[in-house]
């Protein structure tokens, strides 16, 4: 039984646009430290930032080697996938600094979006979009057989693959205790969200939770409840735990990804296509970990 819109939101709120011009916006983050929204503009080469407090959009940094999807790391630093330089890396003071961009002597295909566990270590998704062609990258040859989810330990500098069966893994999230990985994959033949247990840092029990119609699961986020707020074709779905639909927020563009943020956290960003969208929700995510 869908839950009605006004559930997930807060009364009397309406979807706001508040920037255009992207040509495919994507990973958007909430930084607690500037109280903004950083996001990509991926085929554009841009990083940009909105500032709420007074509605003004600027470029952070431009000819960034195609930075897609992006989260904090236990200090409060932005780590972010990069498409062009096919790597994972940290952005600190406006310079970026490479991670890992290997695996067993080949590059990564083109890091997508990235998560960061309680114990430190990054988790990402490597499809291939970033080498398909030269819009969203630099069109290449896989350097290995497959599009993996890796964790990266950065005390070891260990890059493992943990989730191996999947077409075009693309976004990824944790459940609020980490017992759980959602992972959606983006092939043609595919769009679905799939879930596996989390074991001493490694993925068992590989399961379908949900297929996404219309559109595709690209980016989501996990709220406090354990529900995700996955992007689709028309709107943000929210699914249950059990992966069924609850409810949806509809928005004029194809959905790319989202994040909670603002002071108290029950502002939802939505990146969609050409535009970033704001709405005030009446869930959280789920509380980051941090040293």
């Amino acid at each position: 039984m869908l839950v009605a819109v006004t559930e997930l939101t807060a009364p009397g709120v309406t979807l706001e646009r508040l920037f255009t011009g992207m040509e495919w916006a994507e990973g958007p983050v909430w930084l607690p430290s500037t109280r903004s929204v950083r996001w990509s503009d991926i085929p554009n080469d841009r990083i940009l930032e909105f500032d709420p407090a007074t509605g003004d959009t600027r470029v952070h940094r431009d000819g960034v080697e195609f930075t897609n999807g992006r989260t904090l790391d236990l200090d409060g630093e932005v780590v972010q996938c990069c498409h062009g330089r096919r790597t994972i890396e940290r952005e600190a003071a406006g310079r970026p600094t490479t991670l890992a961009g290997a695996w067993e002597g080949g590059r990564f295909n083109s890091p997508n979006d990235i998560v960061v566990a309680s114990d430190g270590a990054i988790w990402f998704t490597d499809p291939p979009y970033g080498i398909l062609s030269d819009r969203e990258g630099h069109a290449a040859p896989q350097e290995y057989d497959g599009c993996y989810v890796f964790r990266f330990d950065e005390t070891t500098g260990e890059v493992r693959p943990v989730v191996t069966d999947m077409v075009h893994p693309n976004g990824l999230a944790f459940s609020p205790d980490e017992s759980l990985l959602y992972v959606s994959d983006t092939a043609e033949d595919e769009h679905h969200i799939r879930v596996y247990d989390v074991v001493d840092g490694r993925c068992d029990n590989g399961r379908v939770l949900a297929v996404i119609s219309p559109g595709a699961p690209d980016g989501f986020r996990v709220d406090e409840s354990g529900r995700i707020w996955t992007s689709s074709g028309d709107s943000v779905q929210v699914l249950g735990t059990d992966g069924a639909v609850v409810g949806a927020i509809p928005v004029p563009e194809r959905v790319s990804n989202v994040c909670f943020g603002g002071d108290d956290g029950h502002d939802l960003y939505i990146t969609a296509s050409s535009s970033l969208y704001r709405i005030r929700v009446t869930a959280r995510q789920a509380p980051r970990p941090s040293r």
